[in-house]
């Protein structure tokens, strides 16, 4: 969902910088071909991921939910040449989507993906102690919460945390008004944002870019 007119959004992308070709026909083709296709970040999103891999030197990213790859390669394709990026996704049908387009992209050898429950992954990641720079949350909302805590453990010094779909389609204003209205999905990214809000140690902002994406850092 988009909080803005179809006019200004394209005027935004216009004036940006987008990624490439090749994943722009990976989004006409998931447009077309693929139910749910509006989970893609779109253009804009992506232009805002480049913008922070080009310019704060993130290495490492971690994605939580992989749909058809349009971000993680859009990702892979602003990382340094030895970046790497860790997608996790539950179903193996649009992961195998995403790796026909990655292994078309010169950027391929950065991008590995793991499928399962990214619950489960996450806690096997997180033995492995790697930390990530940038981690990318945009899966499953019920579970947002979980996905934040374990995710933190592994954020680096610097690192940055962004939760997608923040917003929800305005579902989450309704938060004080009509809280007995709120499903599961609505309740996982509040309690998501709320802790992150409330957590001593992290700083905030949520912006409206397409359906929210809540930034999330380290005090300093």
């Amino acid at each position: 969902m988009n909080f803005i007119s179809q006019e200004i959004l394209s005027y935004c992308e216009e004036k940006s910088t987008l990624p490439s070709e090749l994943c722009q026909k990976l989004e006409v083709f998931t447009r077309e071909n693929i139910p749910m296709s509006q989970m893609l970040i779109g253009k804009l999103e992506a232009s805002f991921l480049i913008f922070l891999i080009r310019n704060y030197g993130i290495a490492h990213i971690l994605e939580i939910g992989t749909f058809t790859g349009y971000s993680a390669l859009a990702m892979a394709e602003a990382l340094p040449a030895n970046g790497t990026i860790t997608s996790i996704d539950i179903n193996p049908d649009t992961v195998a989507i995403a790796q026909q387009y990655w292994h078309m992209s010169s950027h391929a050898e950065k991008i590995k993906c793991l499928i399962g429950d990214a619950s489960h992954l996450l806690q096997q990641l997180r033995q492995q102690e790697q930390k990530y720079d940038l981690i990318f949350i945009d899966a499953d909302k019920a579970s947002y919460p979980v996905y934040l805590e374990l995710g933190l453990e592994m954020l680096s010094h610097s690192g940055i945390i962004i939760i997608d779909n923040s917003l929800w389609g305005g579902k989450v204003i309704k938060e004080k008004t009509h809280p007995h209205e709120l499903d599961a999905s609505t309740q996982g990214i509040l309690a998501a944002s709320n802790f992150a809000k409330n957590h001593p140690e992290l700083f905030t902002c949520l912006l409206p870019v397409r359906d929210g994406l809540l930034m999330i850092g380290r005090n300093k």
